[in-house]
């Protein structure tokens, strides 16, 4: 999932004056970007770089926590930053956590899926996207005070998967995930056993042209190239409702047609009372497409279908993630 960003190349003709006050109003604007710090670190024997956005607080000595959000293939972590149109750092300003974007190595993860067409750089060399991850959790919680108790992951696409793969991998670290349009990678689905329960919030797109809904083969470049197997989302969820031991039968509600020209309606499926408060929440969006709900339509309807604007996944994502953290067993 390629972000490209478009810029005009007519000169501006404001008078000197105006074109001032439009800067100080364009600084004023970007201020959080302020805040932005880039960092790397060192996995086996690569430079793993990402960006983080931490808020500004009265006690240093605050533990806070942090959703790590993961770019879809073809992207990078400024993409992913464009892609939400910066809804998680708008959050963290006010609600105090920080967000991390790592990069993929080749603009991919390796998150489990078998990628022998496609050759992407994560599946060929064999990248331990897993191991990078779990160094950058050591690193936050060392050097930037996060709370080891609270630790989120969400992404879309490629981003997605790799998210259910982390929580397949990683359950004694993380604690919620909210995939965005992706599923569990079929190869990876019988050895998935996670030693902690994990929250999940799903986010779906029914239409959704390139990771089908209903599971199976995911294809891009008009279906020559085959990127692996999923499952359905129907079972991805079933699965972490039985790990999880959450009720079976969910609380199903029908969220407000925020934007009616949009082509969209949003269900919401809610699994309770799992083990240690965990729980499993699906928003199905009917009419969606390939995107982010609430964030840019980066590539044409005709590409990737519609984006969802009843819901802002950003701010229901953290709705979810706050309300968690790491139980003792």
């Amino acid at each position: 999932m390629k972000i490209t960003r478009l810029r005009s190349k007519k000169k501006s003709r404001l008078p000197a004056f105006a074109v001032f006050l439009a800067g100080i109003a364009l600084i004023s604007f970007l201020a959080p970007v302020a805040r932005d710090q880039r960092d790397v670190l060192i996995h086996d024997g690569l430079k793993r770089r990402f960006r983080i956005y931490k808020p500004s607080v009265d006690d240093t000595s605050l533990r806070m926590p942090v959703v790590i959000a993961l770019h879809g293939r073809g992207s990078t972590s400024k993409g992913m930053v464009i892609l939400t149109r910066r809804g998680f750092e708008k959050l963290a300003a006010r609600e105090k956590f920080i967000v991390v974007y790592p990069d993929g190595i080749g603009m991919s993860w390796n998150d489990g899926r078998i990628d022998e067409e496609a050759n992407d750089r994560a599946f060929r060399n064999e990248i331990d996207d897993v191991g990078f991850i779990s160094a950058l959790i050591d690193y936050m919680t060392g050097h930037y005070n996060a709370d080891r108790s609270r630790i989120f992951v969400t992404g879309i696409s490629n981003g997605a998967i790799m998210s259910y793969r982390l929580a397949c991998e990683l359950s004694d670290k993380i604690t919620a995930i909210a995939p965005v349009d992706g599923n569990i990678p079929f190869m990876l689905y019988p050895g998935c056993s996670p030693a902690d329960p994990v929250s999940v919030l799903a986010v779906n797109n029914v239409e959704d042209p390139l990771v089908p809904f209903d599971g199976g083969e995911i294809y891009v470049r008009r279906g020559k190239v085959k990127l692996g197997k999923i499952l359905s989302t129907e079972k991805s969820i079933e699965f972490w409702v039985s790990r999880n031991k959450c009720s079976g039968t969910p609380v199903v509600t029908e969220e407000p047609d925020r934007d009616p020209r949009d082509g969209t309606r949003v269900i919401r499926k809610y699994y309770g009372n799992g083990t240690r408060g965990t729980d499993v929440v699906l928003y199905e969006i009917k009419g969606g497409g390939h995107t982010w709900p609430g964030g840019i339509q980066y590539k044409p309807e005709a590409v990737i279908g519609r984006t969802s604007r009843d819901i802002d996944a950003c701010e229901v994502i953290w709705s979810f993630f706050k309300n968690h953290s790491k139980q003792p067993g």
